[in-house]
C-alpha cells in the first residue's frame, strides 16, 4: 500500500436530519449536531406530522444541548447558536406520508449529508423500505450516516464528546474502496480525533485484496486484514472484535448502497451492526 498526502477538510454546506421525536432520533440528532458544529454548516431538522399536533417544543432542544455540552452559557438567547458558526432550521410538514414530506423537502433543499435513525427488526428497517431509504439516500448524493436504534454511536448526548477510536472499512475491488479510506481520514482530521485504529477488511485471500493508498499524518494506525468466510458475518464479527465505532462502506453511484441493501451483504451488515454505518457514493465529493 502506498501513501497519500495529509487529508484536507471537506466543506459540508448542509446536513439533514429527519426526526420522529423518538429516543433513537435523539441519538441521530446528537451526531448531526456535532458534525454541523465541526463543519460550521447548516443543519435542517425535519418532522412530518399527519395532524397539526406537533410543535416546535417537540424538536430536540438545540440550545439546551449546546448548553449541556458547555458550548453556550445557561440561558443563552437563540441568536447565540449562530455565533458557534452553525445555522439550524426546524421544519414541520403536514402530510400523511412522511416519506413524501422528506422527499419534497430534499427536492427543494439538496443536502450533502443525511443522518438517519434506522430500525433493525424482522426484515424491515424503517428508513430502508424500498420507497424510503433508496430515494432519501439518492437525494443526499454524497453520504448517509445510519444510526441503528439502540446504538449510542460515537457522539455523547450528554456532553458532545466523540469516542471514536476504531473504524472498520470493508474493501473490495468493486466498488473501489478509496473514497471510504479518504472519507475516514478526513473525519479523523476534522474531528481532531486522538490516535486510534482503522481496519481495512478484505473478505477473501490476501492476494485478492485491492490496492489502497493510505493517508499520512493522521496519528492513526491503518491495518489491512484478509479473512475468509461469509462476507456479511465476517464483517460483523470483525466489527465486534475490533470494537468498531463506525463502519464506512463505499457504494457504486448515488443508488448503489440502497439498491444493494435488499437481501444482500450490505443489508445484513446494516441490519445487525451495533455501531453507526456510513454509506459513501463513489463519485461523491468525499471520494
Amino acid at each position: 500500500m502506498s501513501q497519500t498526502n495529509r487529508p484536507e477538510r471537506v466543506r459540508l454546506k448542509s446536513i439533514f436530519h429527519p426526526s420522529d421525536f423518538s429516543a433513537a432520533s435523539e441519538v441521530a440528532f446528537a451526531h448531526a449536531l456535532k458534525v454541523a458544529l465541526v463543519a460550521g454548516t447548516k443543519l435542517a431538522l425535519l418532522h412530518v406530522e399527519a395532524s397539526p399536533s406537533a410543535n416546535w417544543q417537540d424538536f430536540p432542544a438545540v440550545r439546551d444541548t449546546l448548553e449541556r455540552w458547555k458550548l453556550l452559557p445557561k440561558g443563552s438567547p437563540r441568536s447565540a447558536v449562530g455565533q458557534l458558526g452553525i445555522d439550524v432550521e426546524k421544519v414541520i410538514l403536514s402530510s400523511k406520508d412522511p416519506v413524501k414530506g422528506c422527499l419534497g423537502f430534499l427536492k427543494k433543499c439538496p443536502v450533502d449529508l443525511i443522518v438517519l435513525a434506522v430500525r433493525q427488526h424482522e426484515g424491515r428497517m424503517r428508513w430502508l423500505q424500498k420507497s424510503v431509504g433508496k430515494t432519501i439516500a439518492r437525494r443526499a448524493g454524497q453520504m448517509t450516516l445510519f444510526i441503528p436504534h439502540g446504538v449510542d454511536g460515537f457522539v455523547s448526548r450528554q456532553d458532545g464528546s466523540v469516542s471514536l477510536r476504531s473504524i472498520l472499512i470493508p474493501v473490495t475491488s468493486e466498488p473501489r474502496p478509496q473514497p471510504s479510506v479518504e472519507a475516514a481520514a478526513r473525519l479523523i482530521c476534522n474531528l481532531q480525533l486522538p490516535a486510534g485504529i482503522v481496519t481495512l477488511l478484505h473478505v477473501g485471500t490476501a492476494a485478492e485484496a485491492p490496492s489502497v493508498k493510505l493517508p499520512e499524518h493522521t496519528d492513526w494506525t491503518w491495518n489491512i486484514v484478509a479473512k475468509c468466510g461469509d462476507i456479511a458475518n465476517t464483517i460483523l464479527e470483525t466489527a465486534t472484535k475490533v470494537s468498531a465505532g463506525l463502519i464506512v462502506m463505499t457504494t457504486n453511484g448515488p443508488d448503489g448502497f440502497l439498491d444493494g441493501l435488499r437481501g444482500t451483504t450490505s443489508e445484513h451488515v446494516l441490519r445487525k451492526a451495533r455501531c453507526p454505518v456510513a454509506s459513501l457514493s463513489v463519485g461523491s465529493m468525499l471520494g
